[in-house]
């Protein structure tokens, strides 16, 4: 399914906003523009020289005004988490077909402070408050939860080896300093944290942040020009299934089944060729269920795969390497934050931090998880 994306388009420039974790004191489109600056800066490129925008949960048109930007492409995608993994693909072909040149890709939100955000309240006509609100799952935890639940009935996942998902991703975050939890953690302290939602405890769900990213793009002969190392984008997918959780086609399967298999067909890769797997963790079970989607196991095999310490700083699997959105950084829509660690860590700008970084990493695969198990976005991206 070579469809002609792989290595014409590069990711040259990333950045968080300024601040990241608790900031009560900037809106959540400042956070935007922060990390747009930055990226850019870091790219050696201008505002002026973008001329396509990217973003979920705010218009194009307020980002593109607030930002002084007159795109000729603007893609405003928004299927909650996965959006800005998504986004890559839709800036790959943009880019490639001459709809624009140079691609930015922000987020941003006040998760945590809410600060510039919209009510949270659900609108009584939606689907939602319609067939589900009524019967009191808790969005979204109730969701995830309900849906682990049967992987442990269908296939003998334990709490045990959820909570070891949780533990290496503590260790990654150990080694970040922009982490917003840093204490070391055990199973113990997972399995006897507060109860959540069965069999979710407090330390099986992500975090609640404020943060903002960006991304920039542009073609790989112009990449050439840019101050960063390129990274470059080999293969994409995108697919969703469901919107409510009532609604989903299996509890034990969904669209990063669809979204992967295209992206590695697209990239021409193997699995076991890739260095670093940055796996969208809104909850333990999302990570464990996309491995098995992803085909880095066999269904029911997630809970085995992930035990002794497999994705923890110095196992065979490196995954989740900034802390993940269990312990580094989750404002709400995590994925572009994962898309910023993988081109980190291709760029091997942490080589001078040790175990921080994944030695020789050259191939990394990114995935983007949204709504309730929802949507899914894969992108195989490269050390140009």
């Amino acid at each position: 399914m070579r469809r002609g994306i792989e290595g014409k388009v590069a990711i040259v420039g990333v950045a968080e906003s300024d601040r990241i974790g608790r900031v009560p004191d900037v809106p959540a489109i400042l956070l935007h523009a922060q990390a747009a600056r930055t990226a850019l800066a870091e790219a050696g490129l201008k505002r002026e020289d973008v001329d396509g925008l990217f973003t979920a949960g705010v218009s194009t048109l307020e980002l593109g005004e607030y930002l002084g930007i007159e795109p000729v492409y603007t893609d405003g995608t928004a299927v909650g988490g996965s959006s800005f993994v998504i986004h890559i693909a839709h800036a790959a072909l943009a880019i490639m077909n001459g709809w624009c040149e140079v691609a930015l890709i922000t987020h941003g939100e006040s998760g945590r402070s809410r600060v510039g955000m919209p009510a949270r309240a659900t609108a009584p006509d939606s689907l939602a408050s319609q067939f589900e609100v009524p019967y009191g799952i808790p969005q979204p935890v109730g969701a995830y939860a309900m849906a682990c639940t049967r992987h442990m009935a269908e296939y003998g996942t334990t709490h045990e080896q959820l909570a070891e998902i949780a533990v290496s991703t503590r260790k990654w975050a150990t080694l970040n300093p922009k982490a917003m939890m840093r204490d070391p953690i055990t199973v113990e302290d997972v399995l006897n944290a507060r109860p959540i939602t069965y069999p979710f405890t407090l330390l099986d769900c992500c975090l609640v942040t404020d943060a903002g990213g960006a991304v920039v793009l542009t073609s790989t002969e112009r990449a050439r020009d840019c101050r960063q190392t390129p990274v470059a984008v080999l293969g994409v997918g995108e697919s969703h299934d469901h919107s409510l959780i009532s609604q989903m086609p299996s509890m034990t399967s969904f669209a990063a089944k669809t979204s992967g298999r295209r992206a590695f067909e697209m990239a021409g890769v193997r699995h076991d060729e890739l260095d670093l797997a940055m796996i969208y963790d809104s909850f333990t079970y999302t990570v464990l269920l996309t491995l098995e989607e992803l085909g880095f196991c066999a269904k029911g095999e997630g809970g085995e795969f992930v035990s002794g310490g497999r994705t923890a700083p110095g196992g065979p699997f490196p995954m989740n390497t900034n802390g993940g959105g269990l312990s580094y950084n989750h404002p709400g829509m995590y994925g572009i934050f994962a898309i910023i660690e993988a081109v980190r860590q291709l760029r091997h700008d942490y080589a001078d931090q040790g175990i921080r970084q994944v030695k020789d990493a050259k191939l990394a695969v990114v995935h983007g998880t949204g709504g309730v198990l929802s949507s899914a976005g894969t992108a195989i991206l490269a050390r140009a």
